[in-house]
């Protein structure tokens, strides 16, 4: 069954899209499967918390992205993996993407390294459609913000210079597998943004 991730800058408002989707994909009898990364499994839950926490300052970039990396072979062997193989219709929140956007743009890590140790994480598993929810960095902060109050995240706490590098990754990645990689503006009205995500879901499933 496919597998589909969702992906964005802080605050794009990718995972109430994911949410809805589940939903409308239940209505026509799909069984669907709603995960996370990082998270997904219980160890990957405790990695997120850890990876989340910005009072956790002894983080460096490549802490943090070997952390992600070991989250996300994990959730490819015990919960993407065996999803996709059962006929599970998979929404991801966040994948390997993510990682090429956050640790190899924004944190600075070389491309050779995060190319090849990713790969052994994902183990040949790849997205079969990559929704990618497009927005200005400083009006995605200030949505995480309002959002999360006080509880500022870690990625949220990085100074808008690193947000500006995400999204010109995910930029290009869109401009490089247009294939894959659907590209969805999400400063418009939630409905209107679903109204584009199950658009997009519906003719490359044919629902």
């Amino acid at each position: 069954m496919p597998f589909v991730t969702f992906e964005g800058v802080e605050g794009c408002g990718k995972s109430t899209q994911l949410a809805r989707a589940a939903a409308r994909l239940r209505e026509l009898g799909k069984p669907v499967l709603e995960t996370r990364e990082p998270g997904g499994t219980p160890v990957g839950e405790r990695l997120r918390a850890l990876l989340l926490d910005a009072a956790r300052r002894e983080l460096d970039g490549v802490t943090e992205w070997l952390l992600i990396e070991a989250d996300r072979r994990l959730h490819v062997r015990e919960v993407l993996r065996p999803a996709v193989a059962g006929g599970t219709f998979v929404l991801c929140d966040r994948y390997s993407d993510s990682t090429e956007a956050y640790q190899q743009a924004g944190r600075g890590i070389d491309p050779a390294a995060v190319a090849l140790v990713d790969g052994l994480a994902r183990d040949g598993l790849t997205p079969d459609l990559t929704l990618l929810y497009d927005l200005e960095p400083e009006a995605g902060l200030a949505r995480a913000r309002e959002r999360d109050g006080p509880r500022v995240g870690r990625f949220e706490a990085a100074d808008l210079s690193f947000h500006r590098a995400v999204r010109a990754a995910y930029l290009e990645i869109a401009r490089r597998e247009p294939r894959r990689v659907a590209l969805i503006r999400s400063d418009a009205n939630p409905d209107l943004v679903f109204r584009e995500t199950w658009r997009r879901i519906a003719e490359r499933f044919a629902l």
